[in-house]
């Protein structure tokens, strides 16, 4: 009997010993996340509990006979994910009026965000809570709750769903009221709301599938149990077409070219084939690849008296190595103040170091170095440089020396000494690629415009600023952007939807002329005024002030403006009739011949963890349209310094008062530069992009915004407004 006993318990201890190996990844291919049909990391139709890395984005379409989905997630937080998309239904039009809308197949736009409640663990499956469709018009609109949990190469999936996603009613529901047991499946006002009243109701139902990771590393297999029917599918209720299915189970196939993209097949409801594919990188691992000058070796000089040091050489040092360009450079033999404008490193810490380190091997004898940073000849921070504890660390006598054991951060000081030298220049010029564009529109489901703006300013003075820019329009197809009073009769004030008048009908333009003076009063707070042609179209005058304390992560400020439209017939022209009458369209519109505009505005950074590089930004006040209300702005800033962000306003306009959409709303992308170039740069390129054109909640675009100019104010702050 004990031989049996310690036989079993060896076999017991054995099969212990088995379970771990089982489910330990070490001896199979790792197992990476992929995306599903709708966007958004999942099976095939069904979500799962996982979610991808911190940073993810990613592009991709899935289309097969029925929808052609076109979509776009983003990691926006290890536990939060958002899913943009945008669908075409092949068998329908965008409307009824073909005046209005062509035959533009009828366009779906979704959002969908997903929350994962915790992680997996040996016991525990990484669990997620999301919902699909949070604003958009009802078509695919459902939630989820999704488990998954990994065992050797198989990555296993349980979930309930509701609305779109439950349709089979396999867990609870009553379809004697209807295919969606009764969920309201309408939408309010014009789409795009969010109406919570419904979410997780309806029919409801369990899911499931399973996605395996095959031995050779390119190829993942993916099966799931469908928990929809496909019976009040929308090209089903609103067509004569039917969605059939053989089967509730799908099959399909994953194959990834590295960590850049995959192609995707599969085999749906036992009798459609669906393909699509994927481009993905990562914000927050994009890395940089420069060809830049090197950080000089520590040379200590001989110490010389201030009046000695051949301080032109030190400037022209400070721009090519460090960056500090436009310098002024104050000197006595205890310090050295350097002002200048910082162009060439968005990591202020390796311009703390170069800057430093020519300062130390200039022979100076002075005991603090100064690096003032400025922005429009306005001074926004200093750093001290203990010059004594710099040359320590440049000298590597302890462990660890870095700069910022030397450095101080202050509010900017009057340089002491006398001025050695001025490297400034009262003019610059620029050049820069423009990209403009709405997507799932009427009148066209992609319409952009991709020109060159050239810019040119001259200083007045030390406050201010004579300047300009002219846009070359390289091509657009808004010429198919023929707005009408659409059906639904809305009729605002024709602030933007004016847009192919002023880019297809000219080609060449001044974008913007304007006349800016800047100050700054105490230690925290900004001001500009300006006047002149301030945008591509409107003119006007106004001003900003700025409250925005060193160190802190919060800033207050208020802009105010009085703008009239621009006449696009005309270069330099402004309306001054409100009503006028367009030939192509046929019909009269009313344009803004003058009005006030302007907006209180908070700015603030969260400095809790699960809310990390976070700006959200609060405006409320009066629109071009005459509309009044608030704008909400959320961006996340990743590790290389990529931003992505996401607005919307929302006015006293009623949904029916604004047009399709209900509110205005939309997402923008900002780049560093030097993540495509072979040079370091603190300049940035920004993608943006709207759901669809419309007149309400439109804010002034102003050449200057006082909180980027003193992001340096907020260390490790690159936000930028869009």
């Amino acid at each position: 009997m004990r031989s049996r006993i310690f036989q079993l318990s060896s076999l017991s201890l054995a099969l212990l010993h088995a379970l771990p190996a089982i489910a330990n990844d070490q001896n199979f291919t790792a197992f990476k996340p992929t995306q599903s049909d709708f966007g958004g990391v999942g099976l095939m139709q069904m979500p799962t509990g996982r979610v991808a890395p911190e940073g993810e984005f990613s592009v991709g379409a899935t289309i097969n006979g029925d929808y052609r989905h076109y979509h776009s997630s983003l990691q926006l937080m290890p536990w939060l994910e958002a899913t943009i998309r945008y669908t075409q239904v092949p068998d329908l039009y965008y409307s009824s009026d073909e005046s209005f809308s062509g035959d533009t197949y009828y366009t779906d736009k979704g959002i969908d965000v997903k929350l994962r409640l915790w992680e997996e663990t040996y016991w525990l499956p990484e669990t997620s809570i999301g919902i699909r469709d949070i604003g958009g018009t009802g078509l695919f609109d459902g939630e989820f709750i999704a488990a998954s949990k990994h065992i050797g190469p198989f990555d296993f999936t349980a979930g309930v769903a509701w609305g779109y996603m439950g349709n089979r009613v396999n867990l609870k529901g009553d379809t004697s009221l209807g295919a969606d047991c009764g969920r309201d499946t309408s939408f309010k006002g014009k789409g795009g709301s969010f109406d919570y009243s419904r979410w997780f109701t309806g029919c409801m139902s369990v899911f499931g599938g399973v996605e395996y990771q095959t031995p050779w590393a390119p190829l993942s297999l993916k099966a799931e149990y469908d928990a929809n029917n496909y019976k009040s599918d929308f090209v089903v209720t609103r067509s004569d077409k039917e969605m059939p299915q053989d089967s509730p189970f799908n099959v399909g196939a994953v194959y990834r070219f590295g960590d850049w993209g995959d192609i995707r097949a599969s085999y749906e409801r036992g009798n459609t084939w669906t393909l699509g594919f994927t481009l993905k990188t990562n914000f927050n691992s994009l890395s940089q690849s420069w060809v830049d000058t090197p950080t000089p070796a520590y040379a200590p000089q001989p110490q010389k008296d201030a009046a000695d040091i051949d301080w032109e050489r030190v400037a022209d040092d400070l721009d090519k190595v460090a960056g500090y360009g436009n310098a002024k450079i104050y000197a006595d033999n205890e310090s050295v103040t350097v002002v200048g404008s910082q162009g060439k490193y968005r990591d202020r810490e390796l311009a703390h170091e170069k800057g430093a380190m020519i300062l130390a091997n200039s022979g100076t004898s002075a005991t603090q170095f100064n690096l003032v940073e400025q922005q429009a000849n306005q001074s926004t921070t200093q750093t001290t440089i203990d010059a004594a504890a710099y040359r320590k660390v440049a000298n590597q006598e302890y462990v660890g020396a870095n700069v910022k054991d030397t450095t101080t951060l202050v509010n900017p000081h009057s340089p002491r000494g006398m001025l050695q030298t001025d490297t400034s220049k009262p003019w610059s010029v620029s050049f820069s690629p423009n990209l403009q564009q709405s997507i799932g529109g009427s009148e066209d489901f992609y319409l952009f415009n991709i020109g060159v703006s050239g810019g040119a300013s001259y200083w007045l003075t030390d406050n201010i600023e004579f300047g300009g820019s002219v846009y070359v329009n390289l091509y657009d197809n808004y010429d198919k952007f023929l707005y009408d009073v659409p059906p639904d009769g809305t009729d605002l004030k024709r602030v933007r939807t004016l847009v192919r008048q002023y880019i297809s009908d000219n080609r060449v333009r001044v974008g913007n002329l304007q006349l800016t003076a800047f100050d700054k009063f105490g230690d925290s707070v900004y001001v500009q005024a300006y006047g002149g042609y301030l945008e591509t179209m409107f003119a006007g005058v106004g001003g900003e002030v700025l409250y925005r304390p060193l160190n802190s992560n919060w800033a207050l400020g208020m802009d105010v403006n009085y703008v009239a439209q621009r006449d696009p017939n005309s270069e330099f022209g402004i309306f001054t009739e409100e009503v006028h009458y367009d030939p192509t369209t046929g019909r009269y519109y009313r344009v803004q011949t003058g009005t006030p505009t302007g907006h209180l505005t908070t700015y603030y950074r969260p400095e809790w963890s699960w809310f990390d590089d976070l700006l959200i930004k609060a405006s409320v006040g009066q629109y071009l349209a005459e509309d009044k209300g608030m704008t909400l702005e959320i961006s996340k800033q990743f590790d290389s310094g990529v931003i992505a962000g996401a607005y919307m306003a929302k006015t006293n306009l009623s949904a029916e008062e604004f047009g399709e959409g209900s509110f205005n709303k939309g997402f923008y992308v900002s780049i560093p530069f030097d993540i495509f170039t072979v040079k370091p740069s603190a300049s940035r390129a920004v993608i943006g992009w709207t759901p669809i054109s419309r007149d309400g909640g439109q804010m002034l675009g102003r050449k200057y915004s006082l909180y980027d100019m003193t992001n340096a104010r907020y260390p490790n702050s690159e936000f930028t407004n869009r």
